[in-house]
């Protein structure tokens, strides 16, 4: 990769990204939004002595589940729209690498996963008073690799689609599985010995548990920088498979 190439793809993303105001107000509105109706369903439930509340639980780990979530259909589309429009052929024509593109892509939306991280967090922890034992800058750390390992998945599974309903339904595929298996409603520990070792090589549950970390403690441990280490690895995997399988065009 050209470090020179790479920057100038990031920044022509970030650029398209910020003219779209739509995909803005998905990034930045609707994460609060749905946190502001998460915490009024737990408002009133009761919190055992010594326990953290649900919704300290609950919305600790939807913080990294909204850049997973919007960012693998953000980044399919997006995707899609450039080979069928015939941007990719154009731009595949010039010294532009397909690894320089696809972590342009990687960088453009990890900032802008960062950035909704950074500002759900903020109406979290200030507005609506969620509490944790860890910092939250880990929070924003571990989401905005999320969104990372979100994109590069995004890029992937845009290689097998050839029309936008198509990337969609990626969706159920690649990230219900995730949300189900992840730890949030059954401890993994708890799960079927077959369901438990399909948890075990689903990145989004070292995503959880990482988050899961920094809500029971006040410094970071080393099980949480394992499972932000897996997170970006598996990130950095997809990212190197999705250039393999990109496309100039689709059909």
């Amino acid at each position: 990769m050209s470090p020179r190439i790479l920057a100038a793809t990031t920044g022509r993303i970030l650029r398209q990204l910020r003219h779209d105001r739509r995909t803005v107000v998905l990034l930045v509105v609707v994460p609060t939004v749905l946190l502001v109706l998460i915490h009024a369903m737990y408002a009133d439930q009761p919190t055992p002595p010594g326990q953290r509340s649900l919704f300290d639980q609950v919305a600790l780990v939807m913080l990294g589940f909204f850049p997973f979530v919007v960012m693998f259909l953000v980044t399919s589309i997006a995707m899609l729209r450039e080979r069928t429009s015939g941007t990719l052929e154009r731009l595949l024509t010039t010294p532009l690498r397909r690894l320089d593109l696809l972590f342009g892509y990687g960088i453009a939306f990890g900032l802008a996963g960062a950035v909704q991280a950074g500002i759900a967090s903020a109406a979290a922890y200030w507005l609506l008073g969620l509490r944790t034992a860890g910092s939250i800058r880990l929070v924003v750390l571990i989401a905005a690799v999320n969104a990372v390992l979100a994109v590069a998945l995004g890029l992937l599974c845009s290689a097998f689609a050839r029309t936008e309903f198509q990337a969609v339904q990626f969706m159920p595929v690649v990230v219900l599985p995730q949300v189900l298996l992840c730890g949030l409603f059954v401890p993994r520990g708890q799960m079927a010995g077959w369901l438990q070792a399909i948890s075990d090589v689903l990145p989004l549950s070292y995503a959880v548990e990482a988050l899961q970390e920094v809500g029971a403690h006040a410094e970071p441990t080393g099980l949480m920088w394992r499972d932000l280490v897996i997170v970006a690895g598996s990130a950095v995997v997809a990212l190197v498979l999705a250039a393999a399988t990109l496309r100039r065009r689709s059909g």
